[in-house]
Formats: C-alpha cells, structure tokens, sequence
C-alpha cells in the first residue's frame, strides 16, 4: 500500500474510531443477530484479485459492525469485561506497526526491556514485593498454565522435565487443589499438563464463597493417606462468580506446611490493589509463588494483555528453556531472552500498549477510576436490598453484584430459576444492556459487572430501570 493510501485510510480510520468512542451509547451492546446471519453476508471463496480499501471499509461498516457486540459500550455489564482505552488503542497501533518479535533481546531490545520496566511499574502499583518477577503472556489461561506448570517443575525428585509422565510406575498421582468457584481455566491447565481430570480437587466454599480452610486441610490429608502427592494450589481473588476472595494469608500457612506451591489467579479482582484502601485483596499474595493479574481485564488495556508474577522465576527458566544454536546469540549471557520462560517463541510487543495505558492515566488517575466502579457496584447493590421484588445473592468485595429477582409470593426454587433465565435473556434481547449469568448453589443468577472505563451511574440507573421493566412484563397482570 502506498504512503499516501496508508495516510488517506488511516486518517478515515481513526476519524471512525473517535467516532465511534465518543458515540458508543448510540449502539446496541448486543448484536440482533443469529448463528450463520454473518457468514451468509460473506462471499464463500477467497478474492481472486484485490479490492479496494473503501469497498473493504463498506463492508466492515454493512457486515461487520451490525454483528459486534460493543465490549466497548458502557451498559456492557457482563463476564468481567475489557474496555479498551485510546491511549491503549494507538499503543496498539504502534505495535502493529513496529511488528516486532521480542523473542530475543536482540530480536527487539526495546520490547524486551519495556517489558521489564512496565511490568515492575505494575508490581509497584500493586503493592507487591520487589521479590517478584513478571512476564506479560496473552491471557490469563496462559499465564496459570505457567504457573502450575512451575509448581511440577519445583518437584525436582520427580525429573519430570527429562523423564515425562507417561508409562512411569514411579510417578504417583499428582493432585492440585482450588475452590470449587475457581476459573475453568485451572481444569484445562491441568488437562493440558497431563494430571487429567482427577489430578484436581474443588474445595467447597464458605456462605461467603470463599475456600474453606478446614475442607482444604482436611482433603490435603487424605489424599496423602491415599498415597497421592499434592502439589499445588490455587486461590482466587476475584472468583468468576461473585468476584468472592479466598482467604490467601491462611491458605500460604498450609501451603508453607505443606510444601505446596501457592498460584493466586488474581486475574480480574488484582486490579483493585491499585486503590491504596483496597490493597488488602492482595494480603498474603506476597508470600505466593506466583499470581496473575489482567491489565486488559480492569486496567483499561485492550485485549490482551495478561501479567505473571512470580518469586521464582528460575524454575520458570528451568521448566520452558530450550535455546537451538539458530536463537542463541551474542548477548545471552548479559540480556533476558523472555523466550526462555514460557511456551511461546513469538511474543508480540505488548508491553507498548500497557505502557501508553499507564502513563496516559498515571497510577491516580487509574485507581480514581476503579474507585468509582466499586462506589457505583455499592450504590447498585442497596437498591437491590431496598426493593422488595429484588434479593442481592452474594457480598460485593469488589465491584460485581449478584442478583435475582424474588417476587412476593414466588419462593419455590424451580420457579425462581425459570423467571430469572426469562428475565436474563428479556434484559439482553432488548440491546439496551448486557448481563452475564451463573449459578450460586443451585440459584440462577445475574450478574452485574462495573468495571467499565466508560460506565457512570446514569448507565447503571439505565438498566435498573430495564430490568424492573422486563420483570413486570413477565409477572401475571393480576399481581
């Protein structure tokens, strides 16, 4: 593409993009659409000869964008959602552009050496000890993919790196252990290393859906008596569910008793350690092993950016190094090679954009933000507990309500779980808003995340409103 064809789009695109973020409430969040309306609207077979860019820009406008749904809209309230900020997008752009790979040092020395400075940036917004080592990856099922398999590789007795695991008598069964509100993507780590489904043991929670203690000493116990060797495990700060908060300082008293190895997925509730009065989320996570915070998730970075932290970065090293004679170079021995710790070779320059993201906000600037979202959840959650066709399910640790609606005169469960889905999926059908949903116990469940760069209360308001709305609607006319 010429200069001067690159200048004319890219201007039309970022014009577009200014747009588009200053006139996102103006979309629906979630797309009317069906499974295959997309694909119908695409040609079947590949272009023979090139096209045009206004006519590759119409289709985007006339095909893309009616089927997207807007993560970027402030009434998008489900999962735990990313917002992507300008300064994060022409981060992004620029890393694009650059196209470099920080295999190496010497395959980009400043993506390598960003890394270093942004990710101890973070460490230090956090609140967390110098002692900790960080490595940016894509996601958070990357980064506790790591993390457990550092906990194999610390069992230096079993050789696992040079022997495996298949067809070993010797080897005994490998158990790790989390809260039965743990992310599925600690069941496919443990999948993918090998443990398979039994290599893992959900601990039940407490009425507050954290870990119980008692359940995990107790299950650590047996399963030695079994002869199984636990070897890990891993605590929540900011469970998918309800954003609940294992008790970490305790749970690191078992696991130095233990010798177990101690991975926090602090994926999405971690970022609240960047308001100075919410750094208790993270007490005891300074004594972990390691931990995983998502800069994309709360953080205001666009898709992806995940951090691992760790206070033993040579076992990483040790579990993933291996160098062929066509990546060694001259400077291995005075340089971090960020290849060396981690599954990926290729590692796009993501550091570019946390760091436009950091410096734009500044650390005050972030944390005022995240602030707001939790005094937003709160107010939320008391008119939930005032209002009689409402019940608030779950605490608010962080900023994430837990809901149903529980109309006078309906308590038998069945029929609570049959209105609550209607009303889960009346709320999305109307585009106004979108809401994701789990189950606490056997409650259906709504769930009501605020962590959205461009959500203020009048968005909250918004979809309070239509979420009454949609409940009259379902209710008997008599009522």
């Amino acid at each position: 593409m010429p200069a001067e064809e690159f200048r004319q789009y890219g201007h039309q695109m970022i014009d577009w993009v200014a747009d588009y973020l200053r006139d996102i409430d103006q979309y629906r969040v979630l797309p009317n659409v069906q499974p295959g309306d997309i694909r119908r609207m695409l040609p079947q077979k590949p272009p023979q000869t090139a096209e045009p860019m206004n006519a590759i820009l119409s289709d985007f406008d006339r095909i893309v964008l009616p089927g997207t749904t807007h993560w970027n809209h402030p009434r998008f309230l489900a999962y735990f959602n990313s917002s992507s900020s300008a300064p994060g997008i022409l981060g992004e752009l620029l890393s694009a552009a650059l196209n470099a790979n920080g295999m190496v040092w010497e395959s980009c020395p400043s993506a390598t050496e960003l890394e270093e400075v942004t990710v101890d940036w973070l460490r230090q917004m956090l609140g967390l000890p110098s002692g900790f080592w960080g490595i940016i990856y894509d996601t958070a099922s990357t980064s506790t993919l790591h993390g457990i398999t550092m906990a194999r590789e610390a069992l230096a007795d079993l050789h696992i790196r040079e022997r495996g695991m298949a067809g070993r008598v010797d080897l005994p069964r490998l158990r790790v252990y989390q809260s039965e509100l743990a992310h599925s993507s600690v069941d496919k780590a443990v999948i993918a290393l090998g443990f398979g489904m039994e290599g893992i043991r959900k601990i039940p929670v407490d009425d507050a859906f954290r870990m119980r203690l008692d359940a995990l000493d107790e299950a650590i116990k047996e399963d030695r008596k079994l002869g199984i060797r636990p070897f890990c495990v891993v605590a929540t700060v900011g469970t998918t569910s309800c954003t609940s908060i294992d008790p970490v300082p305790a749970i690191v008293d078992i696991c130095e008793r233990e010798k177990l190895w101690l991975h926090v997925d602090a994926a999405h509730g971690g970022a609240a350690a960047l308001v100075p009065e919410m750094q208790h989320v993270l007490a005891g996570c300074d004594r972990a092993d390691s931990i995983v915070i998502n800069p994309h998730k709360w953080m205001f970075v666009p898709v992806d950016l995940s951090v691992l932290y760790t206070r033993k970065p040579k076992i990483l090293r040790q579990a993933f190094s291996y160098v062929p004679e066509y990546l060694r170079t001259g400077y291995d021995e005075k340089a971090i090679n960020f290849m060396d710790y981690g599954i990926p070779l290729g590692r796009r320059f993501r550091a570019l954009k946390l760091w436009f993201v950091l410096r734009y906000f500044g650390w005050e600037g972030m944390a005022a933000r995240i602030r707001e979202h939790i005094s937003i959840a709160n107010t939320f959650a008391r008119w939930v507990d005032d209002h009689r066709d409402f019940e608030r399910l779950a605490p608010v640790p962080l900023s994430t309500v837990c809901l149903r609606a529980r109309p006078a005169g309906m308590d038998r469960e069945s029929d609570l779980n049959q209105l609550n889905e209607k009303l889960f999926h009346a709320v999305n059908r109307t585009g106004e808003a979108f809401v994701s949903h789990t189950k606490l116990g056997d409650r259906y469940t709504i769930r009501v995340v605020v962590s959205h760069l461009r959500t203020q209360e009048v968005h909250i308001r918004r979809f309070w409103e239509l979420l009454q709305q949609q409940l009259l609607m379902l209710l008997p006319k008599s009522r």
